[in-house]
């Protein structure tokens, strides 16, 4: 990725939109990848998850996962969160922000700061 900051997300997100007006103001250029229209692979999320908890990862407070069934919602665990993520992304907490040092999950100016300068 040498240097590249990447933002995972679904463009009409009310926190994505305040994360891009963030990194406009601040000057970080930046690629955005909607996972909504793009995707997103098992492996990006694989590789997301040896550096964040499932707990941070997946959005358990979303319509998406709540309307699961109670028996999916009750024994979700990274290996069968991984597919509904991959199916379902509005599941994943948004955005996800790649950059050199690791990932932020959630928008959190003064960590995004902390992570572009």
């Amino acid at each position: 990725m040498a240097n590249e900051i990447k933002m995972y997300g679904i463009a009409n997100c009310d926190t994505i939109k305040k994360a891009r007006t963030w990194m406009e103001k601040n000057g970080v250029s930046y690629v955005f990848h909607d996972y909504k229209k793009s995707g997103i692979s098992p492996d990006k999320l694989e590789e997301w998850l040896l550096q964040v908890d499932l707990d941070v990862l997946l959005n358990k407070r979303g319509t998406t996962f709540r309307k699961l069934p109670d028996m999916i919602k009750e024994n979700v665990n990274e290996t069968t969160a991984i597919p509904l993520m991959v199916e379902h992304p509005s599941m994943i907490k948004r955005p996800v922000l790649e950059y050199e040092g690791g990932i932020i999950v959630g928008f959190k100016g003064p960590e995004y700061d902390a992570a572009v300068n």
